[in-house]
């Protein structure tokens, strides 16, 4: 009996080694997997925002399709200073948005099809479904970190340059 129980307390212990050994190597690929879930950021594209204190460079995830216009920055947990989210709604429209999910506090740049800035809705509430309305017909909405805006001086009338808007 002690033979086996020696055998068997071996082979446990083996067992246990070999699971936390196979635990320990994928831990860092969940927790990877799990950063890239919560913080994916996708290809970005150069946008000119053109203020009276000058030109300023943002590198923008354009959100073309349906799905990626519905999910936008949420599950996010931060963003870079110079980065922000581009909607591309395709057709000038009144559009209402909101911070469901959305972690980061936002400045909303409601963009025409001529590329001049509509409204400007500086730091957006995260976590909110409050409603932001864009105060006119708009065909993109650049979303960027909260105060971005006050910052470079943003204010309706200004002109954001990407491909999508009017030259």
């Amino acid at each position: 009996m002690s033979v086996f129980s020696h055998s068997f307390t071996l082979r446990l212990f083996a067992a246990f080694a070999l699971a936390f050994a196979a635990i320990s190597a994928y831990t860092p690929r969940l927790a990877a997997q799990q950063a890239e879930t919560e913080n994916p950021q996708g290809p970005t594209e150069p946008l000119t925002i053109v203020t009276a204190s000058g030109p300023h460079e943002f590198a923008v995830e354009v959100m073309r399709t349906r799905a990626e216009l519905e999910k936008g920055l949420m599950f996010r947990r931060s963003m870079p200073d110079d980065h922000g989210m581009l909607f591309d709604f395709k057709k000038p429209q009144p559009v209402m948005m909101w911070m469901r999910n959305t972690y980061i506090p936002l400045d909303m740049v409601f963009i025409a099809a001529s590329g001049k800035v509509v409204s400007v809705a500086a730091n957006a509430q995260p976590m909110s479904d409050n409603i932001i309305h864009s105060g006119g017909v708009i065909l993109g909405v650049l979303e960027v970190n909260a105060g971005t805006a006050a910052r470079i001086g943003l204010k309706p009338g200004d002109k954001v340059v990407f491909p999508i808007f009017a030259k």
